[in-house]
C-alpha cells in the first residue's frame, strides 16, 4: 500500500495556502490603490457598517474602527462632485479618494 503523503524534504515544504478571508483578500488589493472613485452612498454605507464596532470591547478594534470611521466621514464631507457619464443615466455623487 503507497502513501498519498509526501516524503522528506518535500514533506517540509507546504503545499497549501492559509485560507485568506475576503477581508484580507480585499485588504492586500487595496494597499495597491493610490486612488479611487467610489460613490458616495457607498462610503455611507463604509460607515454606517463599521460603526458597531466603535463600541467593541477590544481597545485596538475600538481604535481602528474610529479612524476608519472618521476618514469615511472626512472623505465624505469634502467630497467634490464628479460626473459619471458612462452610467444612465449619468450619476451625479461620486468621489475621488486621493
Amino acid at each position: 500500500m503507497t502513501s498519498t503523503q509526501p516524503r522528506g524534504i518535500g514533506s517540509l515544504i507546504p503545499t497549501r495556502t492559509q485560507a485568506v478571508t475576503p477581508g484580507e483578500q480585499a485588504a492586500a488589493q487595496l494597499l495597491h490603490l493610490r486612488s479611487a472613485t467610489v460613490p458616495v452612498p457607498v462610503l455611507a454605507a463604509a460607515a454606517a457598517l463599521i460603526a458597531p464596532q466603535l463600541e467593541n470591547p477590544d481597545p485596538a478594534t475600538r481604535e481602528a474602527a474610529e479612524a476608519v470611521h472618521a476618514h469615511l466621514h472626512a472623505a465624505i464631507e469634502d467630497a467634490t462632485p464628479v460626473v459619471n457619464f458612462r452610467a444612465a443615466p449619468p450619476v451625479i455623487g461620486f468621489v475621488k479618494l486621493p
